[in-house]
């Protein structure tokens, strides 16, 4: 039985690649095949949205540097992330006031 994919993504070239999953003790960096800088791996729950779309890349480049991916769960998706740079900011003003980890207040659907 074949590996399954997953994606990865180069935020500079704003590309999405889907590839075999290896397994994580293979040292095997993969790199964009435009500009060779190192692909991040971002899970198979990944959309990649249109390159054109700045603000949206913006926003996954938080959510990446944060250390947020798109992994399935057991119900078949990643769970909530934002969408927009708003609600990016509203949830890093949150973690902010609270003390509570920017990965966590990122993928927290409500704000109390």
């Amino acid at each position: 039985m074949p590996a399954g994919k997953t994606s990865y993504v180069c935020l500079p070239c704003r590309a999405s690649y889907k590839q075999p999953y290896r397994d994580m003790h293979e040292r095997h960096d993969r790199r964009c095949p435009r500009c060779a800088e190192p692909l991040i791996h971002v899970g198979s729950a990944f959309a990649a949205p249109r390159r054109r779309d700045t603000a949206a890349w913006r926003t996954l480049s938080v959510l990446l540097h944060a250390g947020v991916r798109f992994h399935k769960g057991c119900c078949g998706g990643p769970g909530y992330r934002p969408r927009t740079l708003v609600e990016v900011r509203e949830r890093m003003t949150h973690a902010r006031r609270t003390g509570e980890p920017f990965a966590k207040a990122l993928v927290r659907p409500e704000l109390p």
